[in-house]
């Protein structure tokens, strides 16, 4: 296939014999009543339209920043990696060309399913931030979460979670190919906190061949939006999704940003934590 051209030039070392790394940001639908949907403030229910409910302050680099999520704030035992690494993660499952067969309606939903992907890839799940953006990168053991918060104020960060909130149905399953090798691409619905203003959560897993292995890929993905803000997580890898980690820093990171959009400071000590 031909291959776009990538953002950056990502290349990791990896104790994974299959040789991929998670590259970036969701939750699976094993939540409680934490994770259950608020009805009227979802993407999916909100379509066409918008419910701001949070302050209008513009978000700056500083703000973004001190918007980003700490290892206090989401569970297990992540450590925080340099900003450097982070913004080279990359992962190798995430390359190929869908196969517009597997559509009904095939041009449409096979680019919605190839955005998908490649939006993963390049770590711009709701788009190219328009304002401040700053991302903080994760790892536990082989698995890795990828935080984003950026400003989308001369975008509509609505209009991408409508678009996520219609992959499972559209992306509900799908074939890539990428030099020959063919991988199975699963999408599903997840369930969120109630918090933000919108929210959209989805697990993409990943089947096929890598260096020569089979091997399967799951991430957790979660976007909340805050007026014209919006927080992204990526989280898992191959030894399956990180569904817990992904509600905490959902549910933390969305009241860091709502903090700093007031003028506030974040806590640096989480009173949430499970």
């Amino acid at each position: 296939m031909n291959r776009r051209p990538y953002r950056l030039v990502r290349v990791l070392s990896s104790a994974l014999a299959a040789g991929t790394l998670l590259a970036t940001a969701a939750c699976s639908d094993d939540g409680g009543d934490d994770g259950s949907r608020v009805s009227g403030v979802t993407a999916s229910q909100v379509a066409g339209k918008r419910q701001t409910l949070s302050p209008t302050a513009t978000l700056t680099t500083d703000g973004a920043r001190a918007a980003l999520v700490t290892e206090a704030d989401i569970e297990d035992d992540w450590t925080q990696v340099k900003d450097t690494e982070a913004e080279t993660w990359h992962d190798s499952l995430l390359i190929g060309r869908v196969d517009v067969s597997d559509f009904l309606t095939a041009k449409a939903q096979a680019a919605d399913c190839q955005r998908l992907l490649d939006s993963l890839f390049d770590d711009d799940l709701l788009g190219r931030p328009s304002g401040a953006s700053e991302l903080r990168g994760f790892e536990q053991g082989d698995s890795r979460l990828l935080y984003q918060v950026a400003s989308y104020e001369r975008t509509d960060p609505q209009d991408s979670l409508n678009w996520m909130a219609n992959l499972p149905e559209k992306c509900d399953q799908f074939t890539v190919t990428d030099d020959g090798e063919q991988r199975t691409v699963q999408v599903v619905e997840t369930s969120l906190p109630g918090v933000g203003d919108a929210r959209e959560g989805l697990r993409v897993t990943v089947r096929g061949r890598t260096g020569g292995a089979e091997a399967t890929l799951t991430l957790d993905v979660a976007a909340v939006r805050v007026g014209d803000d919006a927080i992204t997580v990526t989280a898992g890898g191959l030894d399956g999704g990180e569904s817990d980690s992904v509600q905490q820093a959902v549910r933390l990171g969305t009241q860091r940003l709502k903090d700093v959009l007031a003028g506030k400071t974040p806590s640096p000590n989480p009173t949430e934590v499970e």
